[in-house]
């Protein structure tokens, strides 16, 4: 069989590859052309645009390169045309994705989403455009099955692909991740400022300066490698470590998290984190207007409670950055948001959604061969 996937971030690099190996698992003989990443790229098959060339977040980025985001629209049409897969599939980013399965669909291709659009959140309206040209809809969290059935379409609740990466990566003990990176033997606070450029610069600057109140930990950014190095100048004397979140999160008393996937990530890793979130006024004032939740972190969202405090544009200051992380750091603090952690986990189901995911677009394209 052929598959054509598109993911268009880093996240979906990620579950990108874990899916195409559970594919080839079902299908060896699986031929793979991709939008994606080094991971995807690391599996086999034919990478065709790397996320780095598509990665645009807020409203001003994306007007910026509208042009950009056009061509490459353009393209993709064309390249869906002459591969002619029997399956195109769309891994998250919606914005780009849903406008290529109308299109694909429109042009008779089966059509799969794994990761669904945040419908729930804002732009409720685009469930009908999946209704109409998503074949199957395949969701990793577990509310969401619950809100598509008020639309009377049938999803598939597959797992988070999280839990099967954490199961299996290797990882280093505190120590050998300290020895590693020539840290010293002193408590480690982790500082996520995101995986964009633009998140990078609002919050990076004040998550630094919070250093100079907490003198007997050491902070550590976790940096990745799809930004310009130059970007983390602002950093100062701290040691930015790239490609190493999970163990540098594990190696961690608590966590500064800026809002989205890396949210979830530190809580199943167990590590007290307050939610960070900053973009620029425009953005933000447009968000508020469209997105219907009580809470911006995945965490408080599939808990629909608040387990970590976010601290959100004009309260992401360093007055409560301190009072949120002094919080996390005792030990009554650190007890309650670990026990809230389990309950987390617990809804999320059992490890294997990258299997269980494959094997949902194995049944459909034997069910309609």
């Amino acid at each position: 069989m052929k598959y054509y996937l598109i993911a268009g971030e880093a996240s979906g690099d990620l579950h990108g590859a874990n899916l195409m190996k559970a594919i080839r698992e079902n299908d060896p003989k699986a031929e793979f052309r991709f939008w994606g990443g080094d991971k995807m790229e690391a599996v086999g098959g034919t990478l065709v645009k790397h996320y780095r060339e598509l990665a645009f977040m807020g409203i001003q980025e994306v007007v910026m390169n509208l042009g950009t985001i056009l061509k490459n629209m353009t393209f993709c049409k064309k390249e869906l045309l002459e591969y002619n897969a029997d399956v195109v599939v769309f891994i998250d980013y919606p914005g780009f994705n849903l406008r290529m399965a109308k299109f694909a669909k429109k042009n008779g291709m089966k059509t799969v989403f794994y990761i669904s659009p945040t419908v729930w959140a804002w732009k409720k309206s685009r469930v009908f455009t999946i209704k109409k040209y998503v074949d199957r809809m395949l969701v990793i969290l577990p509310f969401e099955q619950e809100f598509y059935q008020q639309y009377d379409y049938k999803v598939y609740f597959v797992g988070h692909p999280l839990l099967d990466e954490l199961k299996e990566e290797q990882h280093l003990s505190r120590a050998g991740f300290l020895e590693k990176n020539k840290l010293p033997d002193k408590p480690v606070i982790a500082l996520l400022p995101g995986s964009r450029m633009q998140e990078i610069t609002n919050i990076l600057s004040y998550m630094v300066k919070l250093s100079a109140d907490f003198p007997d930990y050491q902070f550590v950014i976790g940096g990745v490698n799809s930004v310009p190095k130059e970007t983390y100048n602002v950093a100062q004397n701290l040691k930015v470590v790239f490609g190493q979140t999970h163990d540098l999160l594990r190696s961690a008393e608590a966590a500064l998290v800026t809002s989205g996937t890396a949210t979830l990530e530190t809580a199943l890793l167990g590590t007290p984190q307050v939610v960070c979130y900053k973009t620029s006024a425009l953005t933000y004032a447009v968000g508020r207007m469209l997105v219907n939740v009580s809470f911006i972190s995945l965490v408080n969202l599939i808990m629909k409670k608040e387990v970590v405090r976010e601290l959100l544009q004009q309260e992401f200051t360093l007055k409560n950055l301190k009072s949120e992380l002094t919080k996390i750091l005792s030990p009554e603090g650190r007890e309650t948001m670990k026990s809230e952690y389990q309950k987390l986990r617990s809804l999320l189901g059992e490890s294997g959604a990258s299997k269980k995911a494959a094997g949902v677009i194995q049944d459909f394209l034997s069910d309609t061969k």
